[in-house]
């Protein structure tokens, strides 16, 4: 469900932050789904308890997740507007303007950086 990546400079926590807004905002975890215990999700990723529950409370406190006595931690009910597709594109913006950026400074025209995203994203269907 999850991937993540220790080399990538972005902290452990933040990547699997991220993975579940995604995961929550594209519709692939619905409200009361419940998602793998502190315990499991740390043994199944090999990272420390402490930096799944971390990022597990930070998505409390944005209430898009809710935790229940004694229950593994659900996916909260949706805020209005949370799975529109401006919602879900503006998601993506920060990671595109990077990619923009590193292809200008590596001198990477955009027809060239656009036939890349179109093989990585066939790729990514395979």
């Amino acid at each position: 469900m999850f991937i993540l990546n220790p080399q990538s400079g972005i902290p452990i926590y933040r990547q699997l932050v991220d993975q579940i807004r995604r995961l929550i905002a594209g519709g692939q975890l619905q409200p009361g789904d419940q998602l793998p215990s502190v315990r499991d999700l740390a043994v199944e990723q090999a990272v420390n308890p402490m930096t799944v529950s971390k990022a597990y409370s930070l998505l409390e406190a944005e209430g898009l997740l809710q935790r229940q006595r004694g229950k593994p931690m659900q996916v909260a009910p949706q805020k209005p507007g949370l799975v529109s597709e401006s919602a879900r594109l503006q998601q993506l913006a920060p990671h595109l303007e990077q990619l923009v950026l590193a292809a200008r400074q590596l001198e990477i025209s955009d027809k060239q950086l656009l036939s890349a995203l179109r093989d990585t994203l066939r790729a990514a269907d395979e």
